[in-house]
This record gives C-alpha cells, structure tokens and sequence, in this order.
C-alpha cells in the first residue's frame, strides 16, 4: 500500500525542516517541502523530497504547492509586523487546503488559544475556527512555550543573581522544539480519517519561576532568586531594552497569562506521538550548562 504524500510548510525555518528531517528518517515517502525560495532546500531535494513554493501571501501558490497532498502541517508563521496578518496568511493556507483536495491538516497553535489573554492567540484561535468548520480532518498540537530560548533569555538571572518576571507564582509546562517535532512527525504519520484531535503539546511538569530560578543556581552554582514584578514594569523593561512596541506587548502579555495559569497544562502528547517521554526543564539546563555558566563570568 502507497504511503499517503505528506507536506510541511515552512521548511526553511526550525520546526518544519526538522519535522521533514525526521519523517526522512522514518522512512516516510512521497515527502513534500514547502518554502518561499526553494533553492535554499537543495539539500532536502537531492534526498527525494519534492520541494514547492509557496508564499502565504500569494494565496494561489498555496493551492498549487498543495496540489495532491494528502497530509499537511501548517507551521504558524512568524509574520507577527502587523496585527491581523499572520491570521489573513493561515486562513488562506486553509482554504488553499480545501480547495486543493488535502484530506488532512494538522496546525501548531498554542494553549488555551481562545480563552487567554495573551495578545498574538488570536491568530491561533482564528486559525483554529477556520479548520474546524473546513470539514478536513485535523490534529491541532497546541504547543506550549520553548525552554531552547534559555541558554539567552536566563543569561541575564545568571549574571545579575536575580530572574525578574510577571508570571507570579504561574508555572509552565516548557516544552524543547525537538519534542515538539517530534511530536508532529509522529502525529503526521499516525494521521487517520475522521480524527478531530486538539492536544496540548507539553513537556513533564509545569515549573514556576521561583522553581526554575533554584534549578538555574543549583547549575551555575550561585544564588538566583525570582523577583515578580507588574506587567506594566515587564513591559517598560522590554521597551527599555530596545524591544519593538507589539513584541514588547506580546511578551508581557504572556507572563500576565502564565500568572493566570495558562500555560501549566501537562498532557503525554510527546509520548503518545514520539514514543518516548518529553524533556524535563532540568535535562535541558543541564544540556545547557556550558552556555549559562558563561554568562557569570
């Protein structure tokens, strides 16, 4: 029996090209890659993979890029410039879907898309609606916050002894991209007719600040301790570093959502579709040290 044709948006960019990676390695055929410049996966096409354009602005080379797929998995974009414009981009890619004939789509959103207040979900719970009422058969993976930001974002606790934040006493079950690819391929390839799937993607256990604080000095051995602060002083800070306004917002907004619980959801998603248990919070720091270390020098 032929195995169904499988493409992945966005490619060129972490999450897909690594979910592509891994499909190649379970020897998944009829692999389909999509990226805006196609020759910057040259590499994938010299491995069989059937690389196509497509750009989310250009509603007619979704269609075409999608033309015979079976399976697809939209990979949010990162076009976060303008307000209402990643959403305008995944709503074509999903009438670009029906209209192309694709059986099944699965979509990387994030928890609680529709409920918290975190400013960019809109996007997500948008793009959620639209796949529901497409009729397609779908896995939506709500994928939870990436820890792969820490070895940069946790520098500045290590050099100053102190992880200024608004998530309060909020945890967050941090997931690594890898398990969330992981996870996608797996989910890509478990794909059966009918399935009207939402899952959280998570990692073990959700972990406050003031935890993640005493892991990080256990590792770099010094005392770093959690100071919560306001949003509204989150927000100055990030617009003090330099930050653009509507990124500013959307950072802040998270931590005031993680305060409220938001994000400390855990599920066994990356068991269920990896086959192994997701990475701790802990692992990944340790994996990290050498990095974190450094900034207290």
């Amino acid at each position: 029996m032929s195995q169904p044709s499988i493409l992945v948006t966005g490619a060129s960019g972490h999450l897909g090209r690594r979910v592509v990676d891994l499909l190649l390695a379970k020897g998944a055929e009829n692999i389909i890659a999509t990226t805006r410049k196609p020759e910057a996966l040259g590499d994938l096409a010299a491995k069989g993979v059937d690389v196509r354009r497509a750009d989310f602005e250009d509603e007619a080379s979704l269609e075409s890029a999608l033309a015979g797929v079976e399976r697809a998995l939209l990979v949010s974009t990162d076009a976060l410039d303008k307000p209402g414009r990643r959403t305008s981009q995944h709503l074509a890619a999903v009438r670009a879907m029906v209209k192309a004939g694709v059986k099944y789509v699965l979509y990387t959103s994030l928890p609680n898309a529709a409920n918290t207040t975190v400013t960019i979900a809109v996007d997500h719970a948008k793009t959620e609606e639209a796949i529901v009422a497409s009729g397609l058969d779908y896995t939506i993976l709500r994928n939870n916050l990436y820890a792969d930001y820490f070895p940069y974002s946790l520098a500045p606790a290590v050099a100053s002894g102190k992880l200024v934040d608004a998530k309060g006493e909020g945890a967050v079950a941090w997931i690594t991209r890898e398990d969330c690819a992981q996870a996608a391929a797996g989910a890509l390839l478990a794909a059966k007719a009918g399935d009207r799937i939402a899952v959280d993607v998570t990692g073990p256990e959700p972990v406050t600040s003031a935890q993640l604080a005493k892991l990080l000095g256990e590792l770099v051995g010094r005392e770093i301790v959690h100071v919560s602060v306001t949003p509204e002083a989150m927000l100055e800070q990030f617009l003090a570093s330099g930050m653009p306004r509507g990124i500013a917002e959307a950072m802040a907004s998270f931590d005031g959502a993680i305060a409220k619980g938001d994000l400390s959801n855990v599920t066994d998603a990356v068991s269920r579709y990896a086959g192994r248990p997701p990475t701790s919070v802990n692992t990944f720091l340790a994996q990290h040290a050498a990095t974190l270390k450094a900034a207290a020098k």
